[in-house]
């Protein structure tokens, strides 16, 4: 009947009663109690009577640290009893938000702090026009940066409070590349990226349109920033079983070996001094997998430095079936899938040439 695991320790330290958690913690093995923190408050609750409370930090050699809370208390004249409760999924989503406001506090400070100065810097050239517009083009563009990382700090304490599934409905996937490929058109039209799409029919996906249309939208965003002058950028649908998956291809510089099984980290850059010169706030790629997450599908990424990187968003197919009275009358009309809008540029390498890295955004949990 207690939330919390039981021990129940005699006079001579020897464990009477234990319930199966105080094992698999390591805390007691066979009729002895391992932890020496706990054999001490034991011993001193025993000696004076006193109720104790601490919190204990385990660790053993294999297994991540965990964090118990050790409550030791009397028990008649002879016995002792300890209740222990695990809090380390508590210290960790508390570890987590403690950096979540940290990184925040650091990501306005920056942007924050610059505009100050060249305020500042405005009031001292104001007899210079030409001093002056140059600060105000900087403050401008600091700025714009800001904005930017506010509203993606929004959105993503939007997207932790609801869950797409709930009132889930189809989404085409050819309207999703549409949108997301019209949102970058004008970086990539400065750039002289060519942007090329090809979709496998009419595919449909389950969930929010504008989570999905945000997430393709960051992908397509990052490939057009990261590609060279003239590149091209390849988006890609089809289906795969229960899944359709969505690719965008780039020529771009790659993902370091070192820091690819972190890019998914929120506000984690490869590279700060580009992200600043890009306008990169590290939050991108984090949307992209929690918003995979909650659609029950899951993202990847290839990449290798210097040869460009694929990015595979996979989510949930939605399988519209007929009536059953128009199931009666004739199957349904089978549909020619579209051509291609444009030509899809080569593959990424393949194996046999190099051997890339790659790693998975898994999703939480798998649903129909």
């Amino acid at each position: 009947m207690l939330r919390s695991s039981a021990v129940v320790v005699d006079e001579d330290g020897t464990v009477l009663k234990a319930s199966a958690p105080t094992y698999a913690l390591g805390l007691v093995r066979g009729r002895e109690l391992v932890d020496p923190v706990l054999t001490e408050m034991i011993d001193q609750v025993r000696r004076d009577g006193q109720i104790r409370e601490q919190e204990i930090s385990m660790t053993r050699p294999g297994y991540p640290t965990r964090t118990v809370v050790a409550r030791v208390a009397p028990l008649r004249s002879r016995l002792v009893l300890a209740l222990i409760e695990d809090r380390t999924r508590e210290h960790r989503v508390e570890a987590v938000r403690r950096d979540f406001v940290a990184n925040v506090s650091h990501e306005l400070k920056t942007p924050v702090g610059a505009i100050r100065l060249l305020s500042d810097a405005v009031v001292e050239a104001s007899d210079d026009p030409e001093a002056v517009e140059r600060f105000a083009m900087r403050m401008k563009k600091e700025s714009e940066r800001l904005s930017v990382l506010v509203q993606q700090i929004i959105e993503l304490s939007r997207l932790q409070g609801d869950d797409p599934l709930e009132q889930a409905d189809p989404v085409s996937v050819d309207d999703v590349i549409e949108a997301a490929i019209d949102t970058s058109s004008i970086d990539a039209s400065a750039r002289q990226v060519t942007v090329s799409v090809q979709c496998d029919g009419d595919l449909v996906v389950l969930g929010n349109e504008g989570q999905i249309a945000m997430a393709v939208g960051n992908l397509v965003k990052n490939a057009v920033t990261y590609s060279p002058t003239g590149a091209t950028v390849a988006v890609t649908a089809r289906s795969l079983d229960n899944f359709v998956e969505i690719a965008v291809t780039d020529q771009g510089i790659g993902i370091p070996a070192a820091d690819i099984e972190r890019i998914f980290e929120r506000f984690y850059r490869v590279d700060p001094a580009r992200h600043r010169s890009t306008g990169g706030t590290g939050l991108g790629l984090s949307i992209v997998k929690h918003i995979a997450a909650v659609h029950g599908g899951e993202v990847r990424v290839w990449s290798v430095e210097g040869q460009g990187s694929t990015f595979r968003l996979r989510l949930p197919r939605s399988h519209d079936l007929p009536d059953e009275d128009e199931a009666l009358v004739a199957p349904p009309a089978s549909r020619t899938p579209e051509e291609p809008r444009a030509l899809v540029p080569a593959s990424p390498p393949s194996e046999s040439r190099t051997t890339p890295t790659a790693i998975t955004a898994q999703h939480q949990e798998e649903r129909p």
